[in-house]
């Protein structure tokens, strides 16, 4: 994550909230609830830890330019 933190913040988004929004599409087609809440764990697991180390590189960054 050295280079190009936009992107890891694009990522980081888009597996928090993108995961959740396509399987609630996907819940609201089959009318199987189990789809969001099971993908609402996933995307917890894995967006929160993947923002923090985001937010962590974000701030590194920003201590360097000072």
């Amino acid at each position: 994550m050295k280079g190009n933190l936009k992107w890891a913040w694009t990522v980081s988004w888009l597996a928090l909230v993108g995961q959740l929004v396509v399987f609630l599409g996907i819940s609201i087609f089959t009318g199987n609830w189990l789809f969001v809440m099971w993908s609402f764990m996933v995307s917890l697991l894995i967006g929160i830890p993947s923002m923090m180390n985001t937010w962590k590189a974000q701030k590194k960054t920003d201590e360097n330019k000072l």
